[in-house]
């Protein structure tokens, strides 16, 4: 182990303490393109020696084949991390390229049995509906939940892109020790309504895409940019015109990474991580990558604090940011705010 591990935060008012950054592991197997599994694997072993002990993925990421990719390490470390994954995107039957959400008991019952064979455990630590099915009443599944946790089968219960409402009325069943939604500078929808409801539940923040899918980092600059097959060739904000006026958005962002001397992506994962502090609430953004090099670097963010000034500098960034964050918001919190 090193020196330089990272302090840690809270999961909920009962949850288990986790570093204050975690893993997004998606990528490992899913949606951004070809990913070099040793690599992955060794990117890994340096979260973890670094003191990132929340790992993230999904039963929809690679259809499990993410789940079984993460087994052997999980396996290996199982008393060390914290293994968070999800439930509620389904197979169209009607269209096996299409994803429909499903929050009914039988489906929640069915993709917890089969994400703990894909992980080989016994229970997994944080499971989160990953979207929310508005024709399931919300009571009913988060009364599902709560039996899985009194079952053993899963110990802390998350949320993913829901309403300041929908959190409220979740809690209310059985506490909610997280909420995945985006947050970045370029997404801060949330900070209006479901923020200062987590504030007040005592739920922590778990920011997805908090370098806006590689966007911040200036790592590419439109779609076109990317591989075949990438997700993000389909996202409004890098296509097109979007991504043109996008691009211009980063230039206050390199003015604060000279200052300090850091990388675009830095001063974003710094932004995002200084909003604890901001708004008085845990959070734990969870970065993806698939090299060991960009674990150290992002871990390293965690460490910089921004100033009034640059902070201020940063402010108008998300109001300018052109196009939506998916071509359908309807699935997304601010679509139902």
């Amino acid at each position: 182990m090193t020196d330089s591990r990272i302090a840690t935060a809270r999961l909920g008012a009962s949850g288990p303490e986790v570093g204050v950054q975690g893993l997004g592991c998606m990528g490992m197997s899913f949606a951004y393109g070809p990913s070099d599994a040793d690599e992955s694997r060794a990117t890994l072993e340096r979260a973890l020696e670094l003191g990132v002990t929340l790992y993230d993925t999904a039963d929809a990421y690679g259809a499990g084949e993410n789940e079984r990719f993460l087994s052997p390490f999980f396996r290996a470390h199982r008393d060390e991390l914290v293994i968070a994954t999800k439930f509620a995107l389904a197979i169209d039957p009607d269209d096996p390229t299409k994803r429909i959400i499903r929050n009914d008991a039988p489906y929640i019952r069915q993709c917890v049995e089969a994400s703990l064979k894909r992980l080989d455990v016994d229970v997994i630590d944080l499971y989160y509906m990953h979207r929310r099915d508005v024709n399931v009443p919300l009571e009913e599944t988060v009364g599902v939940m709560a039996e899985l946790v009194r079952e053993g089968k899963i110990k802390h219960l998350g949320l993913s892109e829901v309403t300041a409402a929908e959190l409220r009325t979740a809690h209310a069943v059985h506490p909610i020790a997280a909420v995945q939604s985006e947050w970045s500078l370029f997404s801060r929808d949330i900070e209006a309504k479901v923020v200062p409801a987590a504030r007040e539940l005592g739920v922590t923040l778990v920011p997805y895409s908090p370098l806006g899918r590689g966007f911040l980092t200036g790592s590419f600059a439109k779609a076109e940019d990317l591989t075949a097959g990438d997700f993000r060739r389909q996202q409004p904000r890098y296509t097109g015109e979007n991504a043109a006026a996008n691009a211009a958005l980063l230039d206050p962002i390199r003015t604060v990474a000279e200052a300090h001397g850091a990388t675009l992506g830095q001063i974003a994962l710094a932004w995002v991580q200084q909003r604890a502090s901001v708004h008085g609430l845990p959070i734990v953004p969870i970065p993806g990558t698939r090299k060991p090099s960009r674990v150290e670097e992002n871990t390293a963010a965690t460490r910089i604090v921004l100033t009034e000034e640059e902070l201020a500098l940063l402010e108008p960034i998300a109001s300018k940011v052109a196009g939506d964050r998916y071509a359908d918001m309807r699935f997304a919190s601010a679509g139902r705010e």
